[in-house]
């Protein structure tokens, strides 16, 4: 006889299980930086993702869905003035250029994120913010696929550290190590 496996609930807001919910921990980071969280489609549901919880901790953000028909993405708001984009490589912004006012950051795998910068030409054209790659003892759940690679959450922190220091990023930079903790200790996402 066999057993059938339920999924525990979910939190329908930070989309842990329920027994795992971060939402009494969420911080409220204020920035001057804007962000603007892309996130593709796929995401939404992955019960992985960490845009979810970093749009929930931060005042100044936008989230949008690309990839959804039922949804109409405005790439206006991409391209207003003093917009940056958060990403690995290519065009970094001059070093005597003033910082961003707005900071677009894909919400995606390595592989959907540079197809997003393919197939929108306005983020092929924004100045990069380029992050360092991790240091090595980053608490994470997986290995990433990109020598850069870091959770959405982990990536927003290390951008609000460098354009506004460490102190303005620490309650983003606790929450992504809560957030592992916690997962890492029950042993599943399930």
């Amino acid at each position: 006889m066999s057993h059938r496996v339920f999924p525990r609930p979910r939190c329908p807001r930070c989309n842990l299980p329920s027994h795992l919910c971060l939402c009494a921990e969420i911080p409220r980071v204020e920035t001057r930086t804007r962000l603007l969280l892309l996130q593709h489609v796929m995401e939404i549901a992955k019960k992985s993702n960490t845009g979810r919880v970093a749009a929930l901790a931060l005042a100044n953000v936008r989230l949008l869905t690309y990839g959804s028909p039922a949804e109409f993405l405005d790439t206006a708001l991409l391209s207003e003035p003093g917009t940056w984009l958060l990403y690995p490589d290519g065009p970094t912004a001059p070093s005597d250029a003033p910082p961003p006012r707005q900071l677009v950051v894909l919400d995606a795998s390595w592989s959907q994120a540079r197809r997003m910068t393919q197939r929108l030409p306005v983020l092929r054209a924004l100045p990069r913010l380029v992050l360092p790659p991790p240091e090595p003892g980053l608490l994470r759940l997986r290995e990433p696929t990109h020598p850069s690679g870091m959770s959405t959450l982990d990536a927003i922190a290390r951008a609000v550290s460098a354009l506004e220091g460490p102190d303005v990023a620490a309650p983003l930079e606790r929450l992504a190590a809560l957030r592992v903790q916690r997962i890492a200790e029950c042993g599943t996402l399930m």
